[in-house]
């Protein structure tokens, strides 16, 4: 079992029964990375884990970018490792306040790199990607704790986007159920 893995069905993330997902599809289990990212240690590790991978895949973004809620603990605590900005990507316009769809600095012409909690059909993921990409951003890599393989490699490959992941679903849940 990989350190991710451990971490995550120890702070209570991994959950089994009945559950429909973003995407609308029903599922026999959860990942709650949100459980995972309120716990200081897991939300330490994590971070660990983004940035080694940012190195091993040669990532360089100029900002990192979360959608807003899930993996805005992410961005944030992927920042502080690497010193790398971030900024906030929501997902509907607020009719309050800034009445900005992304909050935080983008300068047109930087590579941001999107982080994700959980990922199935990414079809929230793609929605920042073309959004981020009209204010100018660079984005080419999307890293997420899981991929819960249901698509979303293929379809953000579609839209010129490859998906990194710390763990895939079908290892997380292998022998488990």
């Amino acid at each position: 079992m990989s350190e991710i893995s451990k971490a995550l069905e120890e702070c209570g993330a991994l959950r089994f029964g009945e559950f429909t997902l973003a995407s609308g599809a029903k599922s026999d289990h959860y990942i709650d990375i949100k459980k995972a990212s309120t716990d200081p240690k897991v939300l330490y590790l994590i971070s660990q884990l983004m940035a080694e991978r940012m190195q091993v895949e040669n990532i360089r973004p100029d900002r990192i970018a979360g959608i807003v809620l899930g993996s805005i603990p992410l961005a944030a605590a992927l920042s502080m490792a690497t010193g790398i900005p971030f900024i906030m990507v929501r997902k509907e316009l607020k009719d309050h306040g800034t009445k900005n769809l992304i909050e935080g600095d983008l300068i047109p012409g930087e590579n941001v790199l999107v982080v994700e909690d959980v990922i199935t059909t990414a079809g929230s993921s793609a929605k920042a990607v073309l959004l981020l990409r009209e204010r100018g951003a660079v984005v080419n890599n999307i890293i997420t704790v899981v991929d819960r393989e249901g698509g979303g490699k293929e379809n953000l490959a579609g839209i010129g986007v490859s998906l990194i992941s710390l763990v895939k679903g079908s290892e997380l849940v292998k022998g488990r159920q």
